[in-house]
């Protein structure tokens, strides 16, 4: 294996996504996961049934156990659950003294519509986006993150924390699916064809996860987020059919494109 990427963010139990789908992926991709667990959670695809945050103090022993020794050449950062964990993570990211490329992950809002971070930890979120190097929302996160509609203000309003937004477009509606990079007054849109499928559980998990890996084998952030919308396109496609909701995606097909 080539490669190191952390990843902080919460359990799935019915491991579609999250940590579990995380480690999958960037595995599959052959690159090495190490992990630092931010909440479990009882889950399925029907939707959250229960959370229990892991303390912060925890959380930031976590991530700096791993710095301290395996090291780090990329961080993925997922579901966060309360404003203690978001400030045990900078200060861990502030004290290991990090400079690798961050993945920011806003993850807010489970596929099934389930909250997963406190209403009163948003706010310290935005002390965390000046730390990444690119944050993967998707519409509705952006939209709650900004407090926009309107499609040029809500990358206005997102670039003023981080250099390079990745905004998901699953959620917009029309035949075609496109995720748009934003890096400045550059932008690169991702398309493929929408697939008509309720097997979406984990997708935005994944492909944050995939860039990071990408990242970490050395491709630049433009290259990263083009095969991270192969590969989850074509995990959707694989999907296993699993669950009575929505289902995960197919990590057990995954191939590095």
């Amino acid at each position: 294996m080539t490669g190191r990427v952390l990843v902080i963010a919460g359990s799935d139990s019915g491991g579609g996504a999250g940590v579990q789908a995380d480690i999958k992926t960037i595995n599959a991709l052959g690159v090495y996961a190490a992990s630092a667990i931010t909440a479990i959670t009882a889950q399925n695809t029907l939707g959250v049934q229960a959370v229990h945050a892991v303390p912060a103090a925890i959380v930031k022993a976590q991530i700096m156990s791993v710095l301290s020794d395996i090291g780090a050449d990329v961080i993925k950062i997922g579901m966060l659950a309360n404003g203690g964990i978001i400030k045990a993570v900078i200060e861990a990211l502030n004290e290991s003294n990090f400079d690798g490329p961050i993945v920011l992950d806003p993850v807010m809002i489970a596929t099934s519509g389930d909250s997963l971070l406190d209403e009163d930890a948003e706010d310290l979120l935005f002390n965390l986006l000046v730390h990444a190097t690119v944050i993967t929302p998707n519409i509705p996160e952006a939209e709650e993150l900004t407090g926009f509609r309107a499609h040029h203000e809500i990358i206005t309003g997102l670039q003023g924390f981080c250099d390079a937004v990745f905004l998901k477009g699953g959620h917009a509606e029309g035949e075609t699916l496109t995720d748009t990079l934003y890096m400045g007054d550059d932008s690169f849109e991702y398309s493929s064809k929408r697939i008509d499928t309720k097997d979406t559980h984990g997708t935005g998990c994944t492909i944050a996860s995939a860039i990071a890996a990408f990242l970490a084998l050395g491709d630049t952030l433009p290259k990263a987020c083009e095969k991270a919308h192969v590969l989850v396109h074509q995990a959707i496609l694989d999907a296993p059919k699993l669950g009575s909701g929505h289902g995960p995606i197919g990590h057990h097909k995954m191939m590095k494109p």
